[in-house]
């Protein structure tokens, strides 16, 4: 299920997220790469080891037999063995020992890769563990915001792209058509994660979707208008989030003295830019919104038709891997890769759009849908067993990619999925509602 893969482009990717996990530990005191003791971080110090860890497991070891580099490795950074809670607490090793640990990892890997083209099944292992290291990195991420860190510095790598942007809002609706398409993915794609499996028909009738994700003004006129204490506007679930929390506006959003509002970035408050998209909501937050305006969050059915389905001027559906069809992400299209380091306004990357004129489904940040996760029918897990399986049923789906999502491994069927709960991940929406 997995295309063979370049040897060239795998050391190239290898290396790529390599910088990236090292540059996300730049700036940083030891006391901040540990941190405070939160259930929604881990300790950076231990979570690097962790990603080194798992391509010694996954590819020298249980692959080829390599004997463990670390001698209390699978004690310390075993993911699944090693409870959250417990991370602050294991004797890990220090900065300097995992520095050097990763380098001897990475060192074999790429001095395994020989030859034209790897093997299918190499191929399939080095992406997925690159793919590992890049969702770690964007966890990373929004670790440094969550933690008010400072901002990081990301070198271009020739993997990912500078954005270009454009300013400004960008209203209305499209409206979506729907029909039989088929959902997830096949044999046939170049790389599957195991919760697209299999590709099946579904038919989805048609609906009206907002051309972009919810701006902070958007947001804003629900937050004045008093929806956070409208407790009609909120499910059983999200009233119990909402006074736990105490929330009353988005996380990172506060009142400057003159009453209007600013928003923190990274360890800076910035100004409020109305024609971004909201991030940093939470599911409940979200459904919130749309309840009170009238809308309704997209189904990940629709979500991923609207993402995927392309028809001609005869009605003609058609199926790619992008909204604007088979070409691969590119700086037009996408704010993505973290160069930005932030959302861009809802006008940006007029050529992302898919055919009925919905922009950024991909990039800027991820959007949740109504549903929640559950695998398809004929779900089996793979060689990563916990990858998808322990979150079925808890979580909600999330479609798309955020700013700091690398766009080598996202398309239309990727499926994101974390608790209704969490705000700290780059996480907005958009609104739908049935076709009149």
């Amino acid at each position: 299920m997995t295309a063979q893969v370049s040897t060239a482009y795998l050391s190239t990717i290898l290396n790529s997220a390599r910088q990236r996990t090292l540059e996300l530990l730049e700036g940083l005191s030891n006391q901040q790469l540990v941190g405070p003791k939160l259930p929604i971080v881990n300790p950076i110090l231990w979570e690097i080891g962790h990603v080194a860890w798992f391509y010694e497991f996954f590819i020298l070891r249980q692959e080829y037999g390599h004997d463990p580099l670390l001698e209390r490795g699978d004690q310390l950074y075993d993911s699944i063995a090693v409870h959250h809670s417990t991370r602050w607490d294991v004797p890990i090793y220090d900065l300097g020992q995992i520095k050097d640990y990763m380098k001897r990892v990475l060192d074999l890997l790429v001095g395994r890769l020989d030859g034209s083209f790897a093997s299918k099944r190499d191929s399939y292992l080095y992406l997925f563990t690159v793919f590992h290291e890049d969702m770690h990195d964007e966890a990373f991420t929004w670790s440094r915001q969550t933690l008010s860190y400072p901002s990081p510095a990301f070198r271009h790598d020739n993997q990912g792209f500078k954005h270009r942007s454009i300013t400004g809002p960008l209203d209305g609706d499209s409206v979506i058509p729907g029909g039989t398409f088929c959902m997830g993915s096949e044999p046939s794609d170049p790389f599957v994660f195991d919760n697209e499996k299999w590709g099946h028909e579904v038919t989805v009738g048609p609906f009206v979707m907002s051309r972009t994700p919810v701006t902070c003004f958007e947001f804003l006129q629900f937050v004045e208008e008093g929806g956070y204490e409208n407790d009609d506007l909120w499910t059983t679930q999200g009233l119990v989030w909402r006074n736990k929390a105490a929330a009353h506006h988005p996380i990172y959003w506060k009142r400057d003295k003159s009453g209007g509002w600013r928003v923190r970035r990274f360890d800076c408050w910035d100004d409020f830019y109305p024609n971004k998209p909201v991030d940093h909501v939470n599911w409940y937050e979200a459904v919130s919104y749309c309840r009170w305006a009238g809308r309704r969050l997209p189904t990940e059915v629709e979500w991923e038709f609207a993402a995927t389905m392309r028809s001609d001027d005869h009605g003609t559906l058609t199926r790619s891997p992008f909204p604007w069809g088979e070409e691969e992400p590119d700086a037009e299209r996408v704010n993505m890769d973290g160069f930005s380091l932030g959302c861009v306004d809802v006008a940006s990357h007029p050529t992302g759009e898919n055919v009925w004129g919905c922009r950024q489904l991909i990039g800027n940040v991820w959007e949740w849908t109504a549903d929640t996760f559950k695998p398809f029918a004929g779900f089996s897990p793979d060689d990563y067993k916990e990858y998808s399986e322990p979150l079925f049923g808890t979580t909600k789906v999330l479609r798309g990619g955020s700013w700091a999502t690398r766009s080598r491994y996202i398309n239309s069927r990727y499926r994101n999925f974390f608790g209704p709960e969490r705000r700290d991940i780059f996480a907005g929406f958009r609104t739908c509602k049935n076709s009149v």
